[in-house]
C-alpha cells in the first residue's frame, strides 16, 4: 500500500472512529458533521471528500457493525464444525462480549427504530443479513440433534430471539444493573461475567442440549 493510501485509510479510520462516538453519544438527529470533523482533525471539506452527507457515514458505521455481529455470530451458531452445546455457549459468549465492548450500541439502535422510522430500512436489511442464513444453519442443526434425542426440537428463531434478549437487557438498563449490585462487595465486571454465564445456561437448558456430545 502507498504512502498516499495508507494516509487516507488513516484519515477515513479517524472520522469513523469519532462518527461512531458522536452518533452513539448524540443520535442521529444530535449529530453534527462538523463535531465530527473536528473530533477527528480534519476540516469540514475533507469530512465531505471521504463520505460526502451524514447519512452515508450513518449507513456506513451501521453496516460496519452488523458486519462484525455477523462474523462473530457465524464464527460459532454458524460453525458447523462444532457440536451444538459448543456453539451455543461459543455464540451466547461472543454476542455478549460484542455488546460488552459495544455498550451504547443497542440503546442508539432501538432509539434510531423509534424516533427515525425512515432508517429502520438500513438497520432491518442490516440485521436480515445476518439473521436470515444463520438461522437456516442453526434450526437444520437443531433439528437434527432432536431427531437423534439429543436435544429439544424448538424454533431457531426464538432460540436466537433468546439469546438477543437476554444479552441486550444488561446494557440497555445499565441503570438498573448498576443500582442491582451496589452494597453487593460485587463490581459490574463480575456481575456481567456472572449474568453471561446465566443466559448460557438459560438457554441450553431451554434446548435440553445433553452433556455426551
Amino acid at each position: 500500500m502507498s504512502e498516499a493510501n495508507v494516509q487516507q485509510h488513516d484519515t477515513e479510520a479517524m472520522i469513523m472512529q469519532a462518527a461512531e462516538k458522536e452518533f452513539l453519544e448524540k443520535g442521529y438527529a444530535g449529530a453534527k458533521t462538523a463535531s465530527i470533523a473536528g473530533a477527528a482533525g480534519v476540516t469540514h471539506a475533507m469530512f465531505h471528500y471521504y463520505f460526502r452527507t451524514k447519512d452515508k457515514l450513518f449507513e456506513k458505521i451501521v453496516s460496519d457493525k452488523m458486519t462484525q455481529l455477523s462474523e462473530i455470530m457465524f464464527g460459532a451458531i454458524g460453525n458447523s464444525a462444532l457440536p451444538l452445546r459448543e456453539r451455543i455457549i461459543q455464540g451466547v459468549s461472543y454476542h455478549f462480549e460484542f455488546l460488552r465492548n459495544n455498550p451504547l450500541l443497542p440503546r442508539f439502535i432501538i432509539n434510531e427504530l423509534y424516533i427515525n422510522p425512515e432508517r429502520f430500512e438500513t438497520i432491518k436489511n442490516a440485521i436480515l443479513s445476518i439473521a436470515a442464513p444463520l438461522l437456516a444453519n442453526m434450526q437444520a442443526t437443531i433439528d437434527a440433534e432432536a431427531q437423534n434425542g439429543r436435544c429439544r426440537r424448538l424454533d431457531a428463531r426464538m432460540i436466537l430471539l433468546d439469546i438477543v434478549s437476554l444479552n441486550l437487557f444488561p446494557f440497555l438498563a445499565s441503570p438498573i444493573v448498576t443500582a442491582m449490585i451496589e452494597n453487593t462487595g460485587m463490581n459490574q465486571v463480575e456481575f456481567l461475567e456472572k449474568r453471561k454465564q446465566e443466559n448460557i445456561a438459560t438457554i441450553l437448558n431451554k434446548l435440553n442440549i445433553q452433556c455426551h456430545d
